[in-house]
């Protein structure tokens, strides 16, 4: 049913030419070539079923997916970076594409405390009150900040890495400097947690919800549920980061003037200005998912006037820079000129600097990829209106026999049934999945009304909806079908979350 609503406007459907129910001819809607077939007669095709019912006739699946949720996040090890605000959006119904989680343009991990906005992007089923993330550390300005698991792992590398380097500076604390080098670490990671709070607070400012900051293996990640508005605000958005970690480096400085070299506290500080020094200049570098990355693309899209320039070529930066320091990384290191004598650089040294490398560059590429694709999607999401992919419907009354409300849906070339009183009010809407489990030859003899799910306010859907707009409302209230209403409230059709998923990875494959 798709060429009209329950009321008799036009409809766009999405039939297929195979859709037909008890020997009818097969329908066809040249607006949309490619439709879905018939579910009213003989039920969906395999690979369209509704989600499983539990014992009480409850969906169980096909939950909307978190578009906003297209969470903006960027990871900072002591480097942060901002990964793509576009979102990683995921469909509305039980399968979800193989698109990657994350900001609303791409959760990537980047190394170093980046701001993200948040996927996912369309992200699996409807979001929890309290997103998790690992041990739950505080709230500041309201938003949670989560110690993952793969922290503990990075603080106690910290720990035995800094460690050994005071056992060269001052020998004479003997075991006790690994109590400091674990201060060093926890310290370090609250420079991040600062950066990322940075990003958080500018995120706040221009009214873009943040849905938590997590710390864990290589840095920071803020994941901001929604993209700027403005290249403006993308590039302020991205560069309070960087700024925030050069504000700390130089405070450690200063408090290192009434120090006295070679102290554990002045050991302590000037490690400390010079991580931050490292997270600064990092993220700067001009390449997605790190904030220079996302400062490069807001340059490009004032440049140009799209956000997806931006996004792609600050994407295919941020590639090449995940190839120089793949290969740069550790010539540097060999040579001497990150510090060191190049004599004594070898062995276990050379494994872990070509091992860092690897884990830094793997992490810039994934998050550009992501980026793009992120990117790709959220220029496509407009093309997912509720007006378009709505099945015209036809209403039938509480005690009509199953196979007489099939028989007007076939007449008039409806695909959806919706249950209403004597005085047209809908009351609930027939489930696909439940007219496939009822044998034709009992068709006669069942209630509509035994195989409808009740209308709850959160079902009843604008015919204007689209894209994200249309996927947050699906999200907020998770069903297999929904009934569709004009501005007026009359019925114009049914929407089913299967048909949703269907565009949605239709659009995905488009080229941009």
């Amino acid at each position: 049913m798709d060429e009209s609503g329950g009321s008799g406007q036009p409809r766009s459907g999405n039939d297929r030419a195979t859709d037909r129910h008890e020997g009818q001819p097969p329908r066809t809607d040249p607006s949309h070539p490619e439709a879905t077939p018939d579910t009213t007669g003989s039920g969906p095709a395999p690979e369209e079923q509704a989600p499983a019912e539990d014992a009480h006739g409850r969906d169980t699946g096909a939950k909307p997916s978190d578009v906003s949720d297209s969470s903006d996040s960027s990871v900072s090890p002591g480097v942060s970076g901002t990964p793509d605000p576009s979102g990683t959006p995921v469909p509305p119904a039980g399968r979800a594409p193989a698109a990657p989680r994350g900001r609303t343009e791409a959760s990537s991990g980047n190394t170093g405390g980046g701001a993200g906005t948040g996927a996912g992007g369309p992200r699996g089923p409807r979001r929890p009150k309290d997103p998790g993330g690992g041990l739950l550390m505080g709230r500041p300005f309201g938003v949670p900040v989560y110690v993952a698991p793969s922290w503990f792992l990075v603080a106690a590398l910290i720990t035995w890495v800094f460690g050994g380097q005071l056992d060269r500076v001052l020998p004479e604390l003997g075991a006790a400097r690994y109590l400091v080098s674990l201060f060093f670490a926890v310290a370090f990671y609250a420079s991040v947690l600062v950066h990322e709070l940075a990003h958080t607070v500018a995120a706040l400012r221009f009214k873009l919800p943040v849905r938590r900051i997590q710390l864990q293996f290589f840095g920071g990640v803020s994941e901001i549920e929604k993209e700027a508005e403005t290249p403006g605000r993308e590039f302020v958005l991205a560069f309070v980061g960087p700024l925030l970690s050069l504000v700390l480096a130089g405070v450690f400085y200063l408090a290192m003037s009434p120090v006295e070299p070679g102290t554990v506290p002045g050991v302590l500080l000037a490690g400390l200005m010079i991580s931050n020094l490292i997270v600064a200049a990092f993220n700067l570098l001009p390449g997605l998912p790190l904030d220079g990355g996302r400062m490069l693309r807001a340059v490009v899209w004032k440049i140009t006037g799209t956000p997806m320039s931006g996004t792609v070529a600050a994407a295919w930066v941020g590639r090449a820079l995940a190839i120089a320091v793949l290969i740069g990384l550790p010539l540097l290191t060999q040579t001497g000129a990150l510090g060191g004598d190049p004599e004594d650089i070898g062995g276990m040294d050379t494994v872990t600097d070509a091992l860092l490398a690897a884990i830094l560059a793997a992490i810039i590429w994934t998050g550009a990829g992501n980026s793009l694709r992120m990117a790709r999607l959220r220029e496509h999401l407009p093309e997912l209106r509720a007006r378009a992919l709505t099945r015209r419907a036809v209403p039938v009354e509480t005690d009509t026999p199953l196979s007489e409300a099939l028989r007007r849906a076939n007449e008039v070339g409806a695909r959806a049934l919706v249950v209403v009183d004597a005085e047209g009010e809908p009351l609930s809407l027939v489930r696909e999945a439940a007219i496939v489990g009822v044998p034709e030859h009992r068709r006669p003899w069942v209630a509509v009304s035994g195989l409808a799910q009740d209308l709850t306010e959160g079902m009843r859907v604008s015919a204007e909806l689209s894209g994200e707009e249309l996927l947050d409302v699906l999200r907020a209230t998770p069903a297999t079908e929904y009934l569709v209403v004009e501005d007026t409230g009359a019925i114009y059709g049914v929407l089913s979350a299967a048909d949703v998923e269907r565009a949605f990875v239709r659009a995905m494959a488009r080229p941009s």
